[in-house]
């Protein structure tokens, strides 16, 4: 028996305080395990257990470990100086006995259900710590501890005698699991049969497999070998420990003889003599050096098993967060490739929408409705007409540039189907009233400046040609206005001041639509923001709880990260990064003429008179013609850009309803439109096919490996020279224009088509 008092590592108060710092990180090990729904069969679920209890057990461990028979018992027993475990010639040990320092001998045993068998001496281990009569170990055990008064257990060391392998299944999982909560491994050896398929085996898969390289090979029963056969073995023995990279401290070997039954007689006789050339105090020396050495770098032992188990915890991990974050991508990918087109396409609606808005408003200007509006709506007032030009003008026009506005609205709810749009209805205020003032002399009427017929029908207000005389003054006192604004003739004629009394009423009438229809206008954009606009629907609540699975994946692979920088544990993964969610939708942000667009009620005319009650009778029949109509201006290039630019927003939404739509979008969403408009036609199928394209080529006067971005810009080139609306004065020219349309129509869309 080792006499004396032997001073090793630094007791087990100082353990406690080292091993209590990996606490966090067995709490990530067991987080990280019960989120992959590890099987609780399952090995990996079992060596996290395992290694759990490993790190937080104060004691430093030695497990003796061997097949059956090969005297693992029989050496601890030798070391111990007593018969405390059970041996015998046949398979005997039937559970992992646990032997640590106790005052005195005696047994513990904790049963499965909770049950504590406590017994002085070790005599109970017969009943429970050994193999039936059917090589068969207890199942209802669940720990057996045997405590000794010996002087290496005191110094905070604990021996493991473990059942013997490559016999049953069973007892080789107990083995297993065991050794990989032990510091150090005695790895027994019968020298009779050094080294079977079954040594090697286990050697290779329960120990270096698992990080598991603090291993001291201990020969046994080269005693009963001759001496020729002990020098064959030991030159293999000594092979088998240098192929072994043990990592014990340097200057130690990790091969030893001990001839346990030998050694035990020795010990249990006193002979010191005998139990020295048995090997056992030459092993015992070397054990306890070893030991005092690895107990006070006990991390370097125990972290290497924790990095075999958290590297394979890590790739699980990431192997789930991985297919997981995969589909996550191709959903998130789907997703955001339709909210960037919903996007794209509110965009543009709200370009086209904010157009067609402002040319309204500016429509509805004052100033410019009197420009417009102010001469002719007098006319027809004088003329008694007033309602019929109302509606085959002011309405017609009002009309156009109403639909102008809605068809963004129709375009944006049938695009997204939030809000559905109510129409703008801007009304008409009551048509104007005038009171004639008292005649004078109707003789000398005609004789003033402007007393010209210029209309038939006219004479509801004097009759006969006193009615075309102030039809013809309306134009003169417009003029005289513009020339000498506010400035008075103090001989103004009769016919004159009712001329004067006709454009008052006409601009009081324009001055009370524009202001109703800008107010109105005002609030119908507000509204309009409810529809032009788009919501990312709520996800399925099984797509957010797979992305809240997704997120505390990451995050315990993240703080598993963590616990083993801080362990100082080697590590080859980074940390994920959160997983970024579908896109959202940016607010919109109102264009420049937007934010000067402000509706406001037009300041009021001076000397606008007030209207009265009194309406004026219908007119008497006339006989005179009405004026010739006026020419339709043409437009100028600047108005033929903007309806192209229109039709080319019409024709970008449609594209984009065509990709939401189109099952195979998504694998061709990577291609931009630029490098689509750079792409060369695809070749036509047919020879009539051919000749077409070859015609549509030729007519826009393009080379047939044009590229579709030129054939787009010629077609657009062509159409602001030869639009029809460009020679609306030129008829001949005009019809030349439109055949010339339909051509490059009939060319655009065919190589449209062919893309």
């Amino acid at each position: 028996m080792l006499q004396g008092k032997i001073t090793l590592g630094t007791g087990n108060e100082n353990m406690s305080q080292q091993d209590k710092k990996y606490k966090d990180l067995v709490d990530a090990l067991k987080s990280a395990s019960s989120l992959l729904g590890l099987e609780r069969a399952s090995q990996l679920y079992q060596d996290v257990i395992d290694i759990g209890n490993y790190l937080n057990n104060p004691n430093f461990r030695i497990a003796v470990f061997g097949p059956f028979n090969h005297g693992k018992s029989t050496l601890l027993n030798a070391i111990l100086g007593t018969r405390t475990l059970p041996i015998d010639l046949i398979p005997t040990t039937g559970a992992a006995i646990n032997v640590k320092y106790g005052s005195d001998v005696r047994t513990r045993i904790m049963l499965r259900d909770g049950t504590e068998i406590y017994r002085s001496g070790t005599e109970v281990l017969q009943q429970y710590a050994i193999l039936d009569g059917d090589r068969q170990m207890r199942k209802d055990v669940a720990s057996v501890e045997v405590f000794c008064p010996h002087t290496f257990l005191e110094t905070g060391v604990e021996f493991i005698d473990l059942p013997g392998t490559n016999d049953r299944d069973e007892q080789d999982n107990l083995v297993r699991q065991q050794l990989f909560s032990a510091d150090l491994v005695v790895q027994l050896l019968d020298a009779r049969k050094l080294m079977t398929l079954g040594e090697r085996e286990n050697l290779r898969d329960w120990l270096l497999d698992r990080n598991i390289k603090t291993v001291i090979f201990v020969a046994n029963f080269i005693n009963l070998l001759d001496p020729e056969e002990q020098k064959q073995v030991q030159n293999r023995l000594r092979f088998v420990a240098e192929s072994f990279r043990a990592e014990l401290p340097p200057g130690f070997s990790n091969l030893y003889r001990v001839d346990a039954l030998p050694a035990l007689r020795a010990r249990l006789k006193g002979d010191v003599a005998a139990a020295s050339s048995s090997g056992l105090v030459a092993f015992e020396t070397a054990l306890q050096n070893v030991v005092s050495i690895l107990q006070q770098n006990r991390g370097d032992v125990r972290l290497p098993r924790v990095q075999a188990i958290a590297s394979q915890i890590q790739l699980s991990l990431k192997n789930k967060i991985d297919l997981i974050a995969n589909e996550f991508k191709t959903f998130d990918d789907k997703q955001n490739a339709k909210i960037e087109i919903k996007q794209k396409a509110q965009n543009l609606i709200k370009q086209g929408f904010n157009k067609s808005l402002s040319e309204l408003s500016d429509w509805l200007y004052l100033p410019k409705l009197l420009a417009k509006y102010q001469a002719d709506a007098a006319v027809a007032l004088a003329e008694n007409n007033f309602k019929s030009w109302q509606i085959n003008n002011l309405k017609k026009d009002l009309t156009e540039l109403q639909l102008a506005v809605m068809k963004w609205l129709y375009q944006s709810y049938d695009f997204f189907k939030e809000e559905r749009p109510e129409d703008l209805l801007i009304p008409f205020p009551p048509e104007p009233q005038i009171t004639l003032p008292s005649k004078s002399d109707n003789n000398e009427l005609l004789s003033e400046p402007g007393a010209v017929a210029v209309g038939g029908g006219i004479g509801w207000l004097l009759g006969g040609p006193v009615g075309a005389a102030v039809v013809g003054s309306i134009s003169y006192v417009l003029n005289k206005n513009i020339q000498k604004l506010e400035e008075k003739s103090a001989t103004e004629s009769y016919h004159q001041q009712v001329a004067r009394l006709c454009i008052n009423a006409i601009e009081d009438y324009l001055s009370k639509f524009s202001s109703q229809a800008l107010s109105i206008l005002s609030e119908f954009e507000h509204q309009a923001e409810k529809v032009i606009c788009f919501q990312i629907a709520q996800e399925p609540q099984e797509v957010i709880k797979n992305r809240e699975e997704l997120r505390r994946l990451q995050q315990e692979f993240n703080q598993l990260l963590i616990e083993l920088e801080k362990a100082k544990i080697p590590n080859k993964y980074q940390p994920y990064t959160e997983t970024p969610k579908v896109s959202q939708p940016q607010p919109q942000q109102k264009s420049d003429r937007q934010q000067e667009r402000i509706y406001t009620r037009p300041p009021q005319p001076e000397n606008t008179p007030k209207t009265t009650e009194k309406k004026v009778e219908s007119p008497k029949q006339q006989v005179y013609s009405p004026p010739p109509p006026k020419a339709k201006p043409a437009p100028n290039p600047a108005e033929v850009e903007a309806k192209f630019r229109n039709w080319e927003l019409d024709e970008e939404i449609a594209q984009m309803k065509a990709q939401m739509c189109s099952p195979g979008y998504q694998n061709n969403k990577q291609q931009t439109t630029q490098t689509q408009n750079q792409q060369a036609p695809k070749p036509p199928q047919s020879q009539a096919e051919k000749d077409k394209i070859a015609r549509a080529y030729k007519i826009l006067g393009l080379p047939q490996d044009a590229a579709f971005a030129d054939v787009k810009q010629t077609y657009k080139t062509l159409v602001k020279k030869w639009h029809p609306d460009l020679f609306v004065n030129q008829p001949q020219m005009q019809k030349q224009a439109q055949e010339k349309m339909r051509l490059f129509n009939e060319a655009y869309t065919v190589l449209s088509s062919n893309k």
